[in-house]
C-alpha cells in the first residue's frame, strides 16, 4: 500500500518532510498541498507530478484521494486541522506545538477520546534520535539507579526574525519537556523560570533562560535555553542517578587536530543534528498508518508538554514557581510511554 499524503504548510519544515516522503522514505506519497502563501504551495507543488493545490488546509483534509495528512503549518493553526483529521478519521502527523496552549491541547484529547481510537502522531522527533533512545536505554535498564538529576541545554547558532520571548519557551523548551517526561517515564509537576544576565545578541528576546523543571518523584530537573550562543546547534542532556551518570555522546564522526587544537564539527542548526531522527520518525509514522495503528508520540504527550509550556510561560512573565496541573490521563493513552 502507498499511502496517499496531504501536506498542510509548506515553509521549511514542510518542504523538508515532502523532500523525504517523495525521495528518501518508502511507502508514501505527496498527493495534496496548502499553505497560507498560495504562490509558495504552487511552486512546491511543481517540483512533483499530481500534487494537487488546495485553497485550505480544510480541503486537503476534504480531499478523498488524500489517505492522511501531514500538519506543519503555523503552530497557532494545528488545533482546527488536527481536530478536522480526526472527525474525519484520518490519521495525521503534526509537528510540534500540538496546539498553543494546554486548553487547546486539552480539545483535541477530548477530540481523539471521543473517536474512540488514536488518529494523531506528534513531531517529537527527539525520541527517534539513536542518542536519545541509548540514553533512555541506560536509564530504563537501572544500572545508574533511579534519576536524582537531569542537566539539558538546547542552543541555537541564531533564530529567525520572527521568534520572539515567549518561543523560548514554546518552540525551544518544549522538545526538553517532553523528552524529559519520556527518559524519566514520569510528568513534570512545577517549572521555575529564571531569567540570567542577557546575551548582547539577544535583541528584544530574553535569551538565556534557565528553567528548572520538578518531577513527580522529586527529581530537578535544569535547562539552559540559548538561542543566540554563534558557535552551533548544541543539544545536551546528562541523567544523574544513585549509582551513575550518563549523557549523550558526541555526534560529530570524526575528532579533527591541527594548528594545536582539537575539535569535532558541531551541527550548523535542527536539520542537520536530527535528520536522521527526522527520518526514522516519519517512516515509523507512514507504516502505522498502513498499519491502521496510531503509535510514537501521542496527542496526550503534546497535551502534556502544552500544559508544561502555559506553566513555564507563567513562571517567565509573572516569576516564582508554577505547579503544572494535569487532567486525568484517558485511557486511549494508558499504554503509551
Amino acid at each position: 500500500m502507498t499511502v496517499r499524503v496531504g501536506v498542510i504548510g509548506v515553509g521549511m519544515i514542510g518542504q523538508d518532510h515532502i523532500r523525504r516522503l517523495t525521495g528518501v522514505l518508502a511507502g508514501a506519497r505527496v498527493v495534496a498541498v496548502a499553505d497560507v502563501d498560495p504562490e509558495r504551495a504552487r511552486q512546491v507543488a511543481g517540483q512533483a507530478i499530481g500534487v494537487t493545490v488546495h485553497a485550505t488546509g480544510l480541503d486537503v483534509i476534504a480531499d478523498d484521494d488524500v489517505d492522511a495528512v501531514l500538519v506543519a503549518s503555523w503552530g497557532a493553526t494545528h488545533e482546527e486541522y488536527v481536530v478536522a483529521c480526526i472527525q474525519a478519521g484520518k490519521p495525521v502527523f503534526c509537528e510540534k506545538p500540538l496546539a498553543p496552549s494546554g486548553e487547546a491541547a486539552g480539545r483535541i484529547v477530548d477530540a481523539e477520546v471521543a473517536a474512540g481510537r488514536r488518529l494523531v502522531q506528534l513531531g517529537f522527533m527527539r525520541r527517534y534520535d539513536p542518542g536519545y533512545l541509548a540514553l533512555r536505554e541506560v536509564v530504563a535498564g537501572g544500572s545508574i539507579g533511579a534519576a536524582l538529576l537531569v542537566h539539558c541545554a538546547h542552543r541555537n547558532p541564531t533564530v529567525q526574525p520572527h521568534y520572539v520571548a515567549d518561543m523560548a519557551i514554546t518552540d525551544t523548551a518544549v522538545h526538553e519537556f517532553d523528552v524529559v517526561r519520556w527518559l524519566l517515564d514520569e510528568e513534570i509537576t512545577a517549572v521555575t523560570v529564571h531569567r540570567p544576565r542577557p546575551n548582547r545578541h539577544g535583541g528584544d528576546v530574553q535569551d538565556p533562560l534557565l528553567l528548572l523543571l520538578e518531577t513527580e518523584s522529586g527529581a530537578f530537573v535544569d535547562l539552559e535555553t540559548s538561542v543566540n550562543i554563534r558557535y552551533g546547534y548544541d543539544i545536551r542532556t546528562e541523567v544523574v542517578g544513585e549509582d551513575g551518570t550518563v549523557e549523550l555522546g558526541p555526534v560529530a564522526p570524526v575528532v579533527v587536530r591541527r594548528e594545536g587544537i582539537q575539535g569535532s564539527p558541531i551541527a550548523a542548526d535542527w536539520q542537520e543534528r536530527f535528520e536522521k531522527a527526522y527520518d526514522v520518525e516519519l517512516q515509523h509514522w507512514i507504516d502505522s498508518v498502513v498499519a491502521g495503528t496510531a503509535v510514537g508520540p501521542s496527542t496526550w504527550d503534546g497535551y502534556a508538554a502544552a500544559v508544561v509550556s502555559d506553566a513555564g510561560l507563567t513562571s517567565l512573565h509573572r516569576g516564582g514557581r508554577v505547579p503544572v496541573a494535569l487532567r486525568d490521563k484517558p485511557g486511549l493513552y494508558l499504554k503509551d510511554r
